[in-house]
């Protein structure tokens, strides 16, 4: 699972370097996590994508100079960030989001809808599963 895991994130890396739109993939990967995660903290932000909190900072700091990404004081907490989408990334979202579909359709071409359905459901059990041990505390 980790091997395939490992290959399918570097087929996306390539796939969006190669489609040139001036981000690189873990820039785009961000955007992406921005996208469906707004508004969000930075930090939950850099848990969800996997990544040290200062990984996503480099991300962040390219993102918001380009005028893509806007990150605010969370009114909650002021040593905190919110970050939001602007409207400048819309259209290179969209295009990440091809460049996704396109990665993801070329990966599962072999397999049946019904076999795409199992799978799903299968790894979001095994998700499940693995995030109630981890606030459990329960041990491998």
């Amino acid at each position: 699972m980790t091997d395939s895991a490992r290959l399918l994130r570097a087929r996306f890396d390539r796939a969006l370097e190669n489609a040139e739109l001036g981000l690189t993939a873990g820039e785009a990967r961000a955007l992406f996590h921005v996208q469906f995660h707004e508004p969000s903290r930075q930090t939950a932000l850099a848990a969800r994508m996997g990544v040290e909190p200062m990984t996503l900072v480099g991300f962040l700091d390219r993102l918001e100079a380009a005028e893509l990404v806007v990150r605010e004081p969370d009114p909650t907490d002021r040593r905190a960030k919110i970050v939001r989408l602007t409207e400048r990334a819309q259209p290179l979202l969209k295009r990440v989001m091809e460049v996704t579909r396109g990665v993801r359709a070329a990966a599962l071409k072999d397999f049946s809808p019904d076999e795409i359905e199992m799978f799903r459901a299968m790894l979001a059990r095994l998700r499940t599963r693995l995030m109630e041990d981890e606030h459990h505390g329960v041990a491998p």
